[in-house]
């Protein structure tokens, strides 16, 4: 079983939304923050958003803020990444990852990544 898998990727025209699924199967995961990072080809990975163990003080990329929501259900170990008006450079895969603390650290364990496609 996967530590972290990733759903909700897809083609999505500009202008649109989609909500991407991390849902984490290591007891870790209610005590860990969370983060969404993502890959463009030809880029290096950047980091898109992420949250705290507790849900609060959630950060973004300033490329997202205003436009996507992080948010976490520790109950079904789950994080979500809420994408509004997306945009042609939002195009990436985008990878879930728990870091090794409550807070925001070192990169303890990486998902496989979701495919966003934004289309004119």
């Amino acid at each position: 079983q996967l530590p972290l898998a990733e759903s909700g990727g897809g083609q999505v025209q500009a202008g649109g939304s989609l909500r991407l699924s991390c849902v984490g199967s290591e007891d870790m995961f209610s005590i860990s923050a969370m983060g969404w990072f993502r890959q463009a080809p030809g880029k290096e990975r950047e980091f898109v958003a992420g949250i705290t163990a507790d849900s609060d003080e959630p950060r973004y990329a300033d490329s997202v803020r205003g436009r996507f929501t992080i948010s976490r259900e520790n109950a079904e170990k789950t994080v979500y990444l809420q994408m509004n008006s997306l945009e042609l450079d939002d195009t990436a895969m985008y990878y879930c990852a728990r870091y090794g603390d409550r807070y925001f650290g070192l990169i303890a364990a990486w998902g496989q990544g979701t495919q966003v496609t934004v289309s004119s």
